[in-house]
């Protein structure tokens, strides 16, 4: 078991000016915070934060981080606050461990929005200090080396996240071999059978693979040393992961996995990295499509190398790595080597250099679910490398489209883009670019992102801002809606316009729970608040007993919108059960104490109502063609983002009244919407009924 010894021990072998005491003394710290607490498997829980101490060694860290290390739980998990860290470990140390605390204050509707919320903290203090991941990583390494104390749920969900996140997070940031140790733990714990049988195969064939690299390796090393170049050449054997990957991919038993077996060449110069291909290329015949030249186009994560797969002896494939130093260096430990002690003046530069993706997704996304996948689908290891017509190179993930090069140029650049060209000829937007390629991005100002580009971009920048523009465009469109069916309403009930300006409306916004009258205009233009809602506040309430005031639209000069033959002056109402309009055939029933209720012929109650016919009478309608009329109107569509404000749209469009609206999706992602609209005649509601229903994700539009 690792002690504070063995951690000290390490760091004075890369360090033998750090500052042992205060190390000493956060150990003593964090043993006294963490006294009472036991890890699943019993043992005392300061063995945790020492293990990850251990590994921040083992990565050569600086003093602060190792701190940290040792400290990272206190404050989370203990009564210390980040108050008492700063004040004994100073402000560097107390960053880094509130940088890492869970958000365990906060409530969250759920699970996944509390892990996402709490990946965000984290990454968002990352973008200012690399270091806060470091220390992450090396916490949930020792958490995946002593997983199997936990329950399987647990187990498999640590996993599960492992694989998904950190894993590639790791890639992204150049440290290889804890990628790969992340992998292969994780895939043990999620599929420990399958796993069982790879490393049983893997160790079967392991003396023969290893005798086989001796036998390449000698070979190598002759040639090398016949033309005077130095070198180090390291076999080793594919990872777990990285077998089963591979298995998958070409749909493959084990047995017929090839370049199982790779070889790395370390020499000093990229010279001399070139060399060496020539002379692997001579020797063996190269695998067809198995060259990649990292060097003179660098991964994301700068990684650079040149990778080849040969037909070595008796036909085997083998795969070549070759590197100087510093390239090897930067392979293994990626933005880590950049933390050493002896870096600090050169730190900033290249943090910035590795994980400027990081910090323009920290600006474009503020949801921490649309946030945590949008880290997740830039840290995929496959992209390709496209040229601009200048011979700028932008690296994309496979996959990308014309439209994700241009966000990649400019936010601007791909809000205007209207066309696009590779190699010199038009192409479509959605087309998928490939490694070499040249475009250049077709323009227009008075152009805006399409919703149908989000069915093909693929990077997380060009998705984001597509988002966001469409949101902006569409609370602007609802704000506009929203306003038009407020005064629209507040003019119906006979108010003053003013009263948007009103004290009152300072309440009326407080009551929806809404920050401004903006927020309110958007409600209403979404749905969500009915602008019969808001007016209502207006007016007075009733007394307890006494019947609530009735709103009463006077018809022009008095006038009548119906006619009933030989009878003058009779009340008459229109019926709520089918709203016929002026144009409807229409006749009238007599209710007892009420008048005359007008209904549609094709009224549904008329059947009915029917069965005394001594109570129908003739009526129809006047040539006042003024007067407007109350009708309901059924809108079934695809429940997606805009389709209320479309409709609605469209109808103020039409010059139609929207008096009253009620909006509601169902499980099976329909939007059922009801209208209230005041229409001054049939033609004109069958007119609304046919645009409504040629609209985009409309299913069915009805009386």
């Amino acid at each position: 078991m690792v002690s504070i010894e063995n951690v000290i021990e390490k760091i004075k072998a890369y360090n033998p000016k750090a500052d042992i005491e205060l190390i000493k003394k956060a150990f003593a710290f964090s043993g006294e915070a963490h006294c009472s607490q036991r890890r699943e498997e019993g043992s005392p829980y300061i063995y945790h934060p020492l293990s990850v101490a251990d590994i921040l060694a083992d990565m050569k860290l600086d003093v602060p981080t190792i701190i940290a290390g040792l400290l990272h739980d206190t404050v989370e998990d203990t009564g210390t606050s980040t108050v008492d860290i700063r004040e004994i470990f100073g402000v560097e140390v107390a960053f880094l461990v509130d940088a890492l605390t869970k958000l365990s204050k906060v409530e969250f509707q759920t699970k996944e929005d509390a892990q996402a919320e709490n990946f965000r903290k984290m990454l968002l203090a990352m973008s200012k200090d690399v270091r806060v991941i470091l220390i992450k990583f090396a916490d949930r390494l020792h958490n995946m080396r002593t997983i199997e104390h936990l329950s399987e749920e647990k187990r498999r969900r640590i996993a599960r996240e492992t694989i998904d996140i950190y894993a590639p997070l790791a890639n992204r940031l150049g440290i290889g071999w804890l990628r790969t140790e992340f992998e292969d733990l994780s895939f043990k714990t999620l599929m420990p059978a399958l796993f069982s049988e790879l490393e049983r195969k893997v160790a079967k064939r392991r003396e023969e693979q290893e005798r086989y690299i001796s036998e390449v390796k000698g070979i190598v090393n002759e040639k090398l040393e016949a033309a005077g170049i130095p070198a180090r050449i390291k076999g080793r054997i594919k990872h777990y992961y990285g077998i089963y990957q591979k298995m998958v991919k070409q749909k493959i038993p084990f047995e017929q996995v090839q370049d199982v077996i790779g070889l790395r060449i370390i020499t000093d110069t990229v010279g001399h990295c070139y060399d060496i291909l020539g002379i692997l290329h001579s020797v063996w015949p190269l695998v067809p499509g198995r060259f990649k030249d990292f060097i003179s186009l660098p991964k994301s994560n700068m990684y650079q190398s040149l990778h080849t797969t040969v037909v070595g002896p008796g036909g085997d494939h083998v795969e070549f790595q070759i590197r100087s130093d510093d390239m090897n260096e930067l392979a293994e430990e990626g933005i880590a080597a950049h933390w050493r002690y002896k870096e600090k003046d050169s730190i900033d530069k290249k943090n910035t250099r590795f994980i400027s993706w990081l910090r323009e997704l920290v600006k474009d996304i503020s949801d921490a679910k649309e946030f945590l996948e949008a880290v997740k689908g830039e840290v995929v290891p496959e992209t390709v490398y496209v040229f601009t017509p200048k011979g700028d190179i932008k690296e994309l993930s496979v996959g990308s489209t014309a439209v994700d090069f241009a966000y990649a140029i400019h936010t601007q650049v791909g809000h205007k883009c209207v066309g696009a060209k590779a190699n010199g000829r038009i192409v479509p937007l959605r087309h998928k670019l490939n490694s070499g390629d040249v475009v250049e991005i077709i323009t227009s100002p008075s152009h805006g992102p399409s919703k149908d580009w989000l069915k093909f971009v693929v990077t997380p920048r060009a998705k984001a801002r597509i988002k966001q523009w469409l949101k902006t465009e569409e609370r602007k469109k609802s704000i506009e809606l929203g306003i038009k069916l407020l005064e629209d309403e507040i003019k119906r009930h006979g108010l003053p316009l003013s009263v948007l300006k009103s004290e009152k409306m300072e309440e009326i916004i407080k009551s929806f729970s809404l920050m401004s009258i903006e927020d309110l205009y958007v409600s209403v233009g979404y749905g969500k608040v009915s602008a019969h809602q808001v007016v209502n506040k207006f007016m007075p309430e009733k007394e307890e007993g006494e019947a609530a005031p009735k709103v009463v639209k006077p018809h022009k000069e008095g006038r009548s919108i119906i006619t009933i033959r030989g009878i003058d002056n009779i009340m008459y109402h229109i019926g709520r059960c089918c709203f016929p309009v002026p144009g409807d055939s229409i006749t009238g029933f007599i209710t007892k104490g009420k008048g005359v209720t007008i209904h549609r012929r094709d009224c549904p109650n008329l059947e009915r109502l029917a069965l005394d016919n001594a109570r129908l009478i003739e009526v129809e309608w006047s040539q006042d063609s003024d007067i407007t009329s109350t009708v309901k109107l059924y809108v079934e569509g695809m429940d997606k983002p805009g389709i209320l404000a479309s409709v609605t749209a469209l109808i103020s469009g039409a010059n139609v009244n929207i008096s009253h609206l009620q909006a509601a999706s169902t499980h099976d992602k329909r939007a059922l919407l009801e209208f209230t609209l005041e229409v001054k005649n049939r033609n004109q509601i069958v007119s609304l009924v046919n645009k409504i229903s040629q609209m985009d994700g409309v299913l069915a539009v009805r009386r």
